[in-house]
């Protein structure tokens, strides 16, 4: 698991305002937990691989190899999301996204979701049953076949969002980041800078007077902000990179620069990247977040699977570096990073 999030800015708005298609709407606190899941289940997604889904304490799901990947992940208001820019759908949408980006970066298919969340009691069911939404047309946008098996409400001052994931490996040997090894070649499958791009357009065009987020501003720019609030990692490239012989793996969550890093770090290699390979802003390519795309290592020689393109190689040493040059690797750190609470 990664963290992830820059939208690290205070924010004082109620944490219990919810998108503008909630309001008016039945709350939790009215309709009580066993009424708001009858609303809920109906929309998550079914599990292609489960053999006993929500209703019972636990989930059963199968394992076809006797293994599975697991991982999970945590969306706050304030750190991670604004509900004055997010609609209950986009947080669906992005909580299934980051966590389904985490398994294909083993170099396995995502099978299962188990999501909990926590939220004010006054939130109208609308904003639980806008998550279910989101939740089952990124899985089957992103990886069809995954689903919801289960998971828990609970009421909290701050709206959270926690998934955990499956995934299958189908046999295969998982991808570690590890493995890369000098003269290997470093490959990215999606963006690199779009998100934290979309994410300074919202700071700087999508605030009132008073620097606060603001909805209606927000929703002007929902298409150019697409890549922050509705990514779209490309799920199916991570087992085309373990049947492509990659030697190491990993989402990009906290940005190219501090997670290329940890994977040099974890093989004992250096990693030096052409700048002009990084796009138009290398900057912001290297040190942007939540892309959740896929960094890759392949041996030298061999083709590069579909879906990458090569930015990089492998060298002797340690860290990263730009065209020969070491670079201080920036990134997200929700404990350094994150300076205010959400209200």
């Amino acid at each position: 698991m990664s963290s992830r999030s820059d939208q690290h800015s205070p924010d004082t708005r109620s944490p219990q305002t919810p998108g503008p298609d909630t309001r008016g709407a039945d709350t939790l606190e009215a309709v009580g937990e066993s009424a708001a899941l009858a609303r809920i289940f109906p929309r998550l997604p079914a599990a292609a691989s489960a053999l006993l889904g929500p209703g019972d304490d636990a989930a059963v799901v199968a394992a076809p190899d006797g293994r599975f990947v697991v991982t999970t992940d945590m969306m706050i208001h304030g750190p991670d999301f604004r509900l004055a820019w997010s609609t209950p759908h986009d947080l669906g949408w992005k909580a299934a996204a980051s966590n389904l980006s985490d398994v294909a970066a083993m170099g396995a298919v995502p099978s299962a979701l188990v999501v909990a969340i926590a939220a004010p009691a006054d939130s109208p069911v609308g904003l639980l049953e806008g998550i279910a939404d989101g939740l089952r047309d990124a899985c089957e946008a992103l990886s069809p076949g995954c689903g919801v098996v289960g998971g828990d409400l609970s009421v909290s001052g701050t709206l959270t969002i926690a998934v955990t994931a499956f995934g299958d490996l189908e046999g295969r040997a998982p991808v570690l980041r590890s493995g890369a090894r000098v003269g290997d070649v470093v490959a990215v499958a999606g963006v690199l800078g779009e998100a934290a791009s979309a994410l300074r357009l919202l700071f700087a065009d999508a605030v009132d007077d008073r620097g606060e987020p603001d909805a209606a501003l927000a929703a002007a720019l929902r298409p150019a902000a697409a890549a922050q609030l509705t990514p779209r990692p490309p799920i199916w490239a991570g087992p085309v990179a373990a049947r492509g012989g990659a030697t190491a793996m990993l989402d990009l969550s906290d940005g190219l620069a501090i997670d290329s890093g940890r994977l040099a770090a974890a093989s004992g290699v250096g990693i030096d990247f052409e700048g002009r390979l990084l796009g138009d802003d290398s900057a912001l390519a290297l040190a942007g977040g939540e892309d959740h795309s896929l960094l890759a290592t392949f041996p030298a020689g061999a083709a590069l699977p579909e879906g990458f393109r090569r930015i990089g190689v492998c060298v002797d040493g340690s860290g990263i570096g730009v065209d020969g040059v070491a670079y201080d690797p920036a990134g997200w750190d929700p404990y350094r990073d994150w300076s205010g609470s959400a209200g």
